[in-house]
């Protein structure tokens, strides 16, 4: 006799068969404790209790607790705690929560009787998921996704390098997570607050275009190890285009100067920028100079012919 009390699923059609409508799309946040396996054992079931009840404080803090009193297919993950929500609410996830969240780590690893100092990595994302309030709800691939970008190597290579006794929050946003919700202008934070980074995930086939924001930096925010050698030197790129195009802004362009002479060419003073030198002898047996002569010209340059050029050839 079977021992199972749920029927099984029923069918569906195959991907790509037939169209049907997209699940309801879904903010999802996920947070992971940094460093949960090298705590002893005993203190894992305090920290695995500890990341709801801190989630659930900031949320209220910073006057969001309808996301949590609301939230979707809630999970435990031993070392964190994932979750979905009205993506409607998204801005407000990523400011003030995010600020107010670093607010509440503060104090309690200030305040922590014990040894156990929490601090989080989060991520956030949006995407279509199903849920209908089924036990199996909210799986799918942007969550799959919420948890690479929660292991990828930037945002942990950031709370890694940052000051433990300042920075308690480090966040990764997907990008469209970032395009909706903060280059849109929907949250209270400025675009450059958001440091663009390939998240990629050692042993996963996972790259995808993310953007890190730390509330409470320390130490080097703008590092190679975090952010990788193609941002930084896109980065550099740019910086030194804007530079370029500062410095010919502070001055006015100058236009080459083009001398030409039948007999020859005769130039005074100074001369800015490149100058073209043509000097032909249209009767034949002169002299023919032709090129570009560069950079800055003091006094006399060419020939200076007086009477008849050709009187001692002939």
């Amino acid at each position: 006799m079977s021992h199972f009390h749920h029927p099984l699923p029923e069918a569906s059609a195959l991907p790509h068969s037939r169209s049907r409508h997209l699940p309801p799309y879904r903010g999802i946040v996920a947070v992971d404790a940094k460093d949960f396996t090298g705590y002893p054992a005993i203190e894992h079931g305090v920290i695995s209790q500890a990341v709801p009840q801190l989630l659930e404080r900031a949320l209220e803090r910073a006057g969001v607790e309808e996301v949590w009193n609301h939230r979707r297919f809630p999970a435990s993950t031993g070392d964190g705690y994932v979750f979905g929500f009205d993506p409607a609410w998204m801005p407000f996830m990523i400011h003030p929560w995010l600020h107010t969240l670093q607010d509440v780590l503060t104090e309690f690893n200030v305040h922590s009787v014990g040894a156990v100092r929490i601090r989080l990595r989060v991520s956030l994302h949006i995407g279509p998921l199903p849920d209908s309030g089924g036990e199996f709800d909210g799986n799918g691939t942007p969550r799959n996704d919420t948890h690479r970008l929660l292991d990828s190597r930037p945002v942990k290579a950031m709370l890694a390098a940052s000051n433990e006794n300042i920075t308690h929050v480090a966040a990764i946003l997907s990008d469209r997570c970032y395009q909706d919700a903060v280059a849109g202008g929907y949250t209270g934070r400025h675009p450059d607050h958001f440091i663009e980074v390939p998240a990629t995930v050692e042993g996963k086939r996972f790259d995808q275009r993310a953007w890190l924001y730390v509330p409470e930096p320390s130490g080097s925010l703008y590092d190679r190890r975090v952010l990788g050698d193609r941002v930084v030197e896109d980065h550099e790129v740019r910086r030194g285009q804007a530079d370029t195009a500062g410095r010919s802004e502070d001055r006015p362009t100058r236009p080459s100067v083009v001398n030409r002479a039948e007999r020859g060419n005769l130039n005074t003073g100074t001369v800015h920028g490149g100058q073209s030198v043509s000097n032909v002898d249209l009767g034949g047996g002169g002299d023919y100079v032709a090129g570009n002569k560069a950079g800055t010209v003091h006094g006399t340059m060419g020939d200076t012919v007086h009477g008849d050029k050709n009187e001692y050839r002939r």
